[in-house]
């Protein structure tokens, strides 16, 4: 599967958050995101999203495809379970043992208002990766979690998208480092790629001294 962006433009307000932003997306793998608050990263995710419509240029490629996604905000039906809500979006999964992944399976009947901000973060990626996209959309999806939890949570995520092409928005260098492929370090608006660095590992292979220093060449590349 493989997504074509071209010339794409779209303007708030008469200012051109995109212009003439073009990008191709690997069949495979997660390629992240990374760059300042408001140089058009979500706006990018939610015209893929088909959330927004472009006011010019083209996105092919996802003709017949779904889209599993994780918006920055958690999303959740407040009337429902955590069970509920995962089960309404992918209503042949098996939304306890989704949340038993995450940890949360002594939460499965507790209403979003009863839970923490981490765990109403877990219920949204838990729904995104039990409804099982042919792609992935992650706009800063571990937010909110302590570090020990995001690991565990990241590398969950890693098993379950096995794969998949996964854009990840992602502030945070250690999340780029440990999960993407091809780090797209960004500028804007209007939004543009100043640098893209290939980390070759494969996630899954990458202990925490590769991560590391995955880390320190994104902060070099950033610097730069």
């Amino acid at each position: 599967m493989m997504v074509e962006i071209q010339h794409l433009k779209k303007d708030y307000a008469g200012q051109a958050v995109l212009l003439n932003f073009s990008l191709a997306l690997p069949g495979r793998g997660v390629t992240a995101l990374c760059g300042p608050s408001g140089c058009g990263k979500t706006t990018l995710l939610r015209l893929i999203a088909g959330l927004e419509r472009a006011d010019g240029g083209s996105i092919t490629g996802l003709a017949g495809k779904r889209i599993s996604m994780v918006f920055q905000e958690d999303r959740l039906l407040p009337w429902c379970t955590a069970e509920q809500n995962i089960a309404l979006a992918a209503p042949k999964a098996d939304a306890a043992l989704w949340l038993e992944k995450m940890g949360l399976a002594a939460a499965r009947r507790k209403l979003p208002g009863e839970l923490s901000g981490g765990m109403r973060r877990r219920v949204a990626i838990a729904r995104a990766l039990a409804y099982d996209g042919d792609l992935f959309l992650l706009d800063e999806p571990f937010k909110a979690l302590d570090d020990a939890t995001r690991a565990s949570v990241i590398a969950c995520a890693m098993r379950s998208m096995q794969g998949k092409p996964t854009l990840l928005v992602t502030h945070e260098l250690v999340e780029a480092a440990t999960m993407a492929d091809t780090v797209l370090l960004l500028g804007g608006p209007p939004l543009q790629v100043l640098r893209e660095v290939r980390l070759p590992l494969p996630q899954l292979g990458r202990d925490a001294g590769q991560i590391r220093e995955y880390c320190r060449q994104l902060e070099q590349a950033r610097g730069e």
